[in-house]
């Protein structure tokens, strides 16, 4: 409720405020049209006394100054003709100053001093330096700061500089630098002192009060960057010094730290660079609290920024040693201020890695001095548990990154992996990210087993869990860093090893494919061996899917001994491919346990082993063995039926006219009898598979006690038909139309049966079948003829 009250008297003071002004304007107004000078001086005092408030925040002071601001222009141009008011612009320099209050008296004061200077009568050093020592007089942090921003305003297009027209014998660029400088001075103290100006409870808002002033000192400084004649001499041996000076001097952390940061924005870069020494000087001596880190970052940034901008300035940044006084300088800033945060540390360190980057993007000792600047700061130090340190540690790690677009270039810097040491796990793995999407991005090529040691050390986080050993050859050394990285992170990693070194063997295949080619054609060398390279490659595959069985992800390492013993099988290999498949059978029977687990993992089998072409008939025929009898042994009927069903296909390839592999079907004692010794034993293990499923399938059906909707062992029969059918168009002979037409009344029957319970599956599978049959009955030709003898219902 108080601070309501505050705000609402606020309000009316500065309306009554603005009320005596214009009420006094109005008067002002009259005597202006009547050319009454001792009117005018009488309404303008009175108008200009307003401005003595100390009610106003300055927030509305600076509204209720704007009003006086826009009467004071208009005054001036009374001034200016002295033919309205009939008084030589001396006597009138002369007459204001008899005015009762000193607030009005020196508006009026600057006001007309403008005019004299304007009309040349008296040297302008003079009038300037009269004006800002009378000025003097008014000490009230507000009032003072906007009296002398208003000296500013209207002095400063009458400056004595170069070009000028009040630049004389007299009056010099040198005069115009001590009238803003001691300006700039006292303006500084009065901010500076406003911080005092209410108890101390009041600081948060006096503070905000204050930051709101700011521009008004801060424009001294612009004024001093537009006088032409402030050369990089007169700015080194002076300007710099005064400014640096004044804020070091008034301690005050608002006030150090914008000046410092309006120092770089508003003079030239080259300017900061030829005395960057002076100015770097001054950083240690700030108050504890300045947000030195963002200063020094903005100036690193000119000067990144300047140096991009022509390849001509830089041997400048190399004469002055610019890089060097920039690490200097941060480490004196770092020790001088012992309470800054970490994260301030290492924001600095960033800058001036992009900065050395930018600057000297070939002096790779510098960007290896930066990182081990920073492992100095964080050494002795637990790992970092602040976030927005962490992400300036990722910020200083990715700028070489994405300088050089080469991680190679990364690796050659003996401090990257000591920085990223002091990473927590998770930002371990967030760094490790962004080197494995360099490295992908750019495609970059790592072609010793040294900077394969040091990318592992640095992506360790995403491969291990921090601890991993090291090796001496390449894939040893990925192996090592992958085995050693915990059981935790093995079904991750494991994997995309075990592809991406598969197609490194499928590449050094083909090259030694290409060697033995070229040889033979040069009559070298004929019928050798491909060497055993792939092989030793296949070994160390063989021992890395291993390591899945402590995790334990049985079905997981099933298929990458499925997937190497298919990529064995494209290298011709076939030892090697049959030694997966054994492990994957061993895999199989002591490992897989659930019964899902099993049904997948036989299928992927079966898949595998249909797509083999290396095995001889011996090799082969065990394989399909184990294949079939392990299809036979599911826990269900209905899976049994599928994978016996599925079996049928490892004894019929397309693209090889069957496989002729002897006796490759485990022993099914109840069918022998229908055996035909004219019959090829291939083409007719097809047979065999396919009633074996039929009689399981039947088995199922017995069993069955089929809830409404499911699908049930009907389907089973219709899955078993559509097999019949592929094999029947595939040509081989064992597949009769009256086989076919037996299981289609068969199904017919069933499903017509009392105890058999409606499936809109099966009903929708078998409806679908027929319309197939009778689709290709109606096409002709050759499979139109086959299929004639096929009543399809």
């Amino acid at each position: 409720m108080m601070k309501s009250d505050g705000i609402e008297d606020e309000e009316k003071w500065l309306a009554e405020g603005i009320a005596s002004i214009q009420h006094n304007a109005f008067y002002m107004h009259r005597a202006l049209d009547a050319n009454n000078l001792r009117e005018v001086l009488k309404y303008s005092a009175q108008l200009l006394s307003e401005l003595r408030t100390s009610k106003l925040s300055p927030h509305k002071y600076y509204e209720l100054y704007m009003r006086a601001f826009d009467e004071l222009r208009k005054l001036e141009m009374f001034f200016k003709d002295e033919s309205r008011h009939g008084v030589s612009v001396v006597d009138l320099y002369e007459l204001v100053q008899h005015a009762g209050n000193i607030l009005p008296r020196l508006y009026l004061l600057c006001t007309v001093g403008s005019v004299y200077i304007k009309s040349k009568e008296a040297p302008a050093k003079d009038i300037l330096k009269d004006l800002v020592e009378m000025c003097l007089g008014v000490q009230h942090p507000i009032r003072g700061l906007f009296l002398r921003s208003y000296l500013a305003q209207v002095s400063r297009d009458k400056l004595p500089d170069i070009g000028s027209e009040y630049e004389g014998d007299t009056d010099t660029v040198m005069d115009a630098v001590e009238f803003v400088l001691q300006n700039f001075t006292e303006m500084n103290k009065l901010w500076v002192r406003l911080q005092h100006q209410g108890p101390g409870q009041l600081k948060e808002k006096l503070e905000k009060e204050r930051s709101e002033l700011r521009d008004l000192v801060g424009k001294n400084l612009h004024v001093l960057s537009q006088i032409e004649g402030v050369d990089l001499e007169l700015y080194k041996d002076t300007v710099l010094p005064r400014i640096l000076e004044q804020i070091v001097n008034c301690k005050d952390e608002l006030a150090q730290y914008y000046l410092m940061d309006c120092i770089i924005q508003v003079f030239p870069d080259e300017y900061h660079l030829q005395t960057l020494e002076t100015l770097l000087g001054a950083f240690p001596q700030l108050q504890p609290t300045v947000d030195i880190k963002t200063v020094l970052s903005q100036l690193m940034d000119r000067l990144s920024n300047y140096a991009a901008s022509s390849t001509d300035v830089l041997p400048e940044f190399l004469q002055v040693e610019a890089f060097a006084k920039l690490s200097g300088a941060i480490g004196r800033v770092i020790e001088a201020q012992v309470d800054m945060p970490i994260v301030g540390a290492i924001t600095l360190y960033v800058s001036l890695l992009t900065f050395t980057l930018r600057v000297h993007p070939d002096r790779l000792d510098y960007v290896d001095q930066v990182l081990g600047a920073c492992v100095k700061k964080l050494s002795g130090k637990p790992k970092l548990e602040d976030n927005r340190a962490k992400k300036q540690v990722v910020a200083l790690l990715s700028a070489p990154l994405e300088k050089y677009n080469d991680i190679v270039m990364a690796l050659t810097l003996s401090n990257y992996p000591r920085v990223m040491d002091h990473l927590d796990n998770e930002t371990n793995k967030v760094m490790a990210m962004v080197i494995i999407q360099s490295i992908m991005k750019n495609n970059t090529c790592i072609s010793t087993s040294d900077q394969v040691e040091v990318l592992f050390e640095l992506i360790k986080g995403l491969v291990k869990d921090l601890d991993a050993m090291a090796g001496d050859e390449i894939i040893c050394t990925v192996k090592k860093n992958i085995l050693n990285g915990g059981p935790k992170r093995l079904s991750f990693t494991v994997p995309p090893l075990i592809f991406s070194a598969l197609r490194i063997s499928q590449k050094v295949v083909c090259g030694l494919q290409l060697i033995r080619q070229l040889q033979v054609q040069d009559g070298d060398v004929a019928g050798e061996e491909v060497p055993a390279t792939p092989k030793k490659i296949f070994q160390i595959l063989n021992q890395t899917i291993e390591a899945l069985f402590v995790v334990p992800s049985p079905e997981l390492a099933l298929r990458l001994y499925l997937q190497c013993a298919e990529a064995a099988n494209d290298c011709d290999l076939e030892p090697v491919a049959y030694e997966f498949f054994t492990q994957a059978f061993v895999l199989y029977e002591e490992e897989v346990a659930d019964s899902k687990a099993q049904v997948t993992a036989i299928h992927l089998i079966i898949g595998t082993l249909q797509r083999m072409h290396v095995f001889g008939v011996e090799n082969r025929d065990t394989l399909t063995h184990k294949a079939t009898g392990y299809s036979a042994k599911l826990l269900k009927k209905a899976d049994q039926c599928r994978a016996v069903y599925a079996c049928s296909h490892l004894f019929w390839v397309d693209d090889q006219d069957g496989i002729k592999d002897g006796e490759s079907l485990p022993e099914l004692p109840e069918l022998m009898e229908e055996a035909v010794s004219t019959v090829d034993i291939s083409i007719y293990r097809v047979l065999l598979c396919l009633k074996r499923a039929l009689r399981i399938a039947n088995a199922a059906q017995q069993m069955a006690n089929v809830t409404r909707g499911s699908s049930g062992p009907v389907t089973l029969f219709v899955e078993i038909l559509n097999k019949y059918l592929y094999f029947f168009e595939k040509g081989n002979p064992q597949i009769t139309s009256a086989a076919i037409q037996g299981l289609i009344e068969l199904i017919t029957t069933e499903m017509q049966s009392d105890s058999s319970v409606p499936n809109a599956i099966s009903d929708a599978f078998f409806a679908s079948t027929m319309r197939y049959i009778q689709f290709q009955k109606q096409k002709g030709g050759l499979m139109g003829e086959k299929y004639d003898s096929i009543k399809a219902k």
